[in-house]
């Protein structure tokens, strides 16, 4: 492991969990790079690993294994905080290579689980993206993104954020059992109306469908979203990389055994006859008549519920670095 273990106050956000140990993660770098075409950012910041959540389904969950820890309890109750990571990311920023196109937060855990509510180092890499002006993109399941509405404001000032909330199912006894330490399905719609309500750009992620748990939900998921504000959306189909497979499986059969067996047949069906596929151009939507069914519910109801299928892109031209000189742009035409 990773550094010292940290203190920290016992109280979360959702559920109370002195079963978790947060650690001190010593990297030196923070942005993460990626050249996936499924994806529209090539640059994130993850400011923690690991994530107390406890979604079944996580796809992230494998990568706690690259620590030495695995994917089911430990990727739950074993974390690690970057906790320079405001810091590192000034550095980053100053430097004179640095192009500033969009940051997500985050591309891998969830920037809003429920530690950051004493940590706050998401809201130090807030802060200090919002002094450079820099664009950034948030993706997260936690109602928790509304505490910094104002620096989210002010980054909105400057046409340069979009929050995204991840919303899985509106029956919130599933949702409790599948998302056992998120936000409820309630809270994110009340954040995601505060923030749009603030001018803050606001997207609904349908994520993940599961094929005959939550697809039927789809249309008024959507429904919500534009109700509350959101202005597009987005959705993705169940991935079970590696050891995820096993630990979801194994969820289902205890949570929902006269339905597992029917749920996997369903995944199967749109992966080709497996249950994960990652191939880039698969891996997100699956293939197959169910997948293509899918896709056109989706399209159906985001038209019919007046949200766009992507954001307007974020403006980085307002990029600054607090405490330089703004330096003329030759072509610029005044």
């Amino acid at each position: 492991m990773d550094g010292d273990e940290l203190d920290r106050d016992a109280e979360q956000n959702e559920v109370a969990s002195d079963r978790t140990r947060v650690f001190r993660d010593v990297s030196r770098s923070v942005i993460s790079r990626n050249d996936s075409p499924d994806i529209p950012f090539d640059r994130s910041l993850n400011p923690y690993r690991g994530c107390e959540h406890g979604c079944p389904y996580c796809y992230a969950r494998p990568t706690h294994e690259y620590l030495g820890l695995s994917a089911g309890l430990d990727f739950e109750r074993t974390l690690f905080a970057k906790v320079d990571a405001p810091e590192l990311l000034a550095r980053e920023l100053a430097k004179p290579a640095w192009v500033p196109d969009q940051l997500v937060l985050s591309g891998v855990t969830d920037p809003y689980q429920p530690i950051e509510r004493t940590l706050r180092i998401t809201r130090g890499c807030l802060e200090v993206l919002a002094a450079h002006r820099h664009p950034v993109g948030l993706i997260t399941k936690n109602a928790l993104v509304a505490r910094d509405i104002d620096v989210l404001q002010d980054l909105a000032s400057y046409g340069a954020v979009r929050v995204t909330l991840s919303l899985t199912t509106l029956n919130e006894a599933l949702g409790r059992c599948l998302e056992p330490r998120a936000s409820t399905a309630t809270d994110r719609l009340r954040a995601m109306q505060t923030l749009a309500d603030a001018g803050v750009p606001v997207s609904v992620m349908a994520a993940p469908i599961i094929p005959g748990l939550n697809d039927h939900e789809l249309p008024a998921i959507l429904e919500a979203a534009a109700a509350a504000g959101a202005h597009s959306a987005g959705w993705t189909l169940l991935r079970l990389p590696g050891a995820v497979e096993p630990i979801f499986s194994a969820w289902l059969r205890e949570q929902l055994p006269l339905r597992a067996e029917r749920i996997l047949a369903g995944l199967r069906e749109a992966r080709g006859g497996a249950l994960s596929d990652a191939r880039f151009g698969h891996r997100m939507r699956g293939e197959g008549v169910y997948a293509r069914q899918l896709g056109s519910l989706f399209d159906v109801h985001r038209r019919r519920a007046g949200l766009s299928g992507t954001g307007a892109a974020l403006d980085g031209s307002h990029f600054q670095v607090p405490g330089r000189p703004v330096q003329s742009r030759l072509f610029d035409r005044g």
